[in-house]
């Protein structure tokens, strides 16, 4: 959930009335959003406001107390408006590999003042942050129109033949001498969204003048002051929804500031398959039932006429014809997917405190899984046999669960990442045994013998399962020390079935390449096996690093149920 910092005074003066602390607090709480804390900087006093993460159009002072004072009937929804585009944003397909995506808007006649601006500079940060991802989706661009001509051209090109003065930087330098200056400032984590590309996206204007080099910076020459009237806005990114919506924000929460308020200059963006108008700005109707929202929401005491009352409070303009209610959702509410979040926007405006409490109409008790109970008991089992509990990653990487294990054909059980980020997380675990290994691994130094266990799932592939694959839960127990300790996990063994009271098991010698040669056996329950115990063979313990015999319990504990 993001948090935005606003000035208490510029807030109040915007919603018209002043709060004391505890009044605002509950109406942030009315709202939907929570009042965070209260700080003081400089003598002035500011508050940090937490507020949902799919609401971009209160990421800033401008769209929040808009927002709330329609909230609080003072004023109107606004009715924003594209005007015809005058430029021209050329897309070079060299971007594709890069950044496929751009949109662009421009806000004519913008007065600026210092709030204003810093607002301006807050709520693309924000974006940046949020639905941006660290730039690394959708990156935004601001500039003075007034220093630059169009067409503009957005392509991209090898990092050496990029030339320009960055912003706030003295002198012109190459993509490469940027890269290495930036390493010791804020924009490090950026770098590396296109670092090691062959190709860097840029944006130029008609002359050549370089105006942003996506996602890192912008140009000195085309700079934002406190004097600039006209702003040429453009968003690359690699998702084009993203980037739509992002520009739709800037220019919704910004346009009140124009001349002709809640106007916004649309640019034609020209890419080889066609062309496109943005922002688009868009309205769209959804038609809903006004008896079904309240029975869903628990509501009983309001007529169709006052849902539709409700949910203009809402930023949701809507008529009622009847029971049917037509809500309009504009270019500031692009969390509204589906009609259970309209419903939702019904039941904060109604107010959740004063939904009437009922009595369910099936009575039901909640009582704990007995896998849970399970789990908890032989918890208590293990640490009272001296074992300390350890909780390991879910993920693991493909070798953890195959070669390491001497068990190559294991990685077809796995349930695999689609797009794994790193390699020490590829796929999900099939045995608890390999993150208790690097436990042991990463605890070398600790005193022997080292006695650990873990309680946990595992997933299994398994087509006849709804979703391809099945979870287990698991219990793994280790002995490390200067002696195997394979009668240590076999009594922990004895005694996890004696405290079950679980007589019909036994243990059958097991030709499992995990184990050392005969000195591993397969735990058996009645004709099914149900795990297997016994010393780790030195290849396996190698592979993670140990130099000490290990002895291992791994038992599927859903059978005992």
């Amino acid at each position: 959930m993001p948090t935005i910092t606003v000035t208490r005074d510029i807030l109040f003066e915007r919603l018209g009335c002043t709060f004391t602390e505890e009044e605002f607090e509950n109406e942030c709480f009315d709202f939907g959003i929570e009042l965070d804390d209260v700080v003081e900087e400089n003598g002035v006093t500011k508050f940090k406001i937490d507020i949902p993460a799919n609401r971009y159009d209160l990421l800033c002072v401008e769209g929040l107390s808009r927002a709330m004072n329609v909230f609080r009937e003072r004023s109107k929804t606004p009715r924003f408006i594209v005007q015809t585009a005058q430029l021209q944003m050329k897309v070079d397909d060299s971007v594709n590999s890069v950044r496929p995506y751009c949109v662009a808007a421009v806000l004519r006649n913008i007065t600026f003042t210092e709030e204003v601006y810093n607002s301006f500079i807050l709520l693309q940060d924000k974006l940046h942050q949020n639905i941006g991802r660290e730039r690394s989706l959708v990156s935004i661009g601001t500039h003075d129109l007034d220093t630059i001509q169009g067409p503009f051209t957005y392509k991209a090109l090898p990092p050496n033949e990029i030339k320009f003065q960055p912003l706030n930087q003295d002198s012109i330098m190459s993509a490469p001498e940027m890269f290495e200056k930036f390493r010791q400032t804020y924009l490090k984590p950026y770098l590396q969204i296109i670092e090691g590309s062959p190709l860097y996206p840029l944006i130029t204007d008609a002359n050549g003048v370089v105006l942003s080099l996506p996602p890192i910076i912008n140009g000195e020459h085309s700079k934002i002051t406190l004097d600039t009237k006209n702003v040429f806005i453009e968003v690359t990114a690699k998702d084009r929804e993203k980037a739509k919506i992002v520009i739709d924000t800037i220019c919704a929460m910004f346009s009140e500031h124009c001349a002709n308020q809640f106007h916004c200059e649309a640019v034609e963006v020209v890419f080889s398959s066609g062309s496109v108008m943005t922002p688009n700005m868009g309205y769209r109707t959804e038609v809903c039932s006004a008896k079904e929202m309240c029975l869903k929401s628990g509501i009983n005491d309001i007529n169709s006429e006052d849902v539709a009352n409700l949910l203009c409070r809402m930023y949701l303009p809507s008529k009622c014809d009847g029971d049917r209610i037509s809500v309009e959702v504009g270019p500031t509410r692009h969390d509204i997917l589906h009609q259970c979040d309209i419903e939702e926007d019904v039941a904060i405006a109604y107010g959740f405190n004063s939904i009437p409490k009922q009595i369910p109409d099936i009575y039901t008790i909640g009582t704990e899984q007995e896998v849970n109970k399970l789990t908890d008991s032989i918890r208590e089992e293990l640490a009272r046999a001296g074992f300390t509990e350890v909780l390991t990653f879910s993920l693991c990487s493909r070798d953890d669960v195959s070669t390491s294990l001497r068990m190559p054909k294991a990685i077809d059980n796995a349930v695999h990442i689609a797009n794994p980020k790193t390699f020490e997380f590829q796929v999900v675990r099939t045995q608890l045994l390999p993150g208790i290994l690097k436990t042991v691994s990463c605890n070398r130094k600790m005193p022997l013998p080292l006695k650990l266990f873990e309680v946990n799932d595992v997933v299994i592939q398994q087509d006849e399962a709804d979703t391809g694959c099945q979870n287990y839960r698991n219990v793994c127990a280790l002995y490390c020390g200067k002696t195997s300790g394979f009668e240590v996990v076999h009594g922990v063994l004895d005694r996890l079935m004696m405290a079950l009271n679980e007589k019909n098991y036994s243990i059958q010698q097991s030709g499992d390449p995990l184990f050392f040669s005969g000195r591993g056996a397969d735990v058996i329950l009645g004709s099914k096996k149900i795990g297997h115990l016994g010393i780790l063979h030195p290849e396996v313990l190698d592979k993670f690093e140990i130099s000490l015999p290990c002895s291992v319990l791994e038992i599927n504990l859903e059978p005992l149920i």
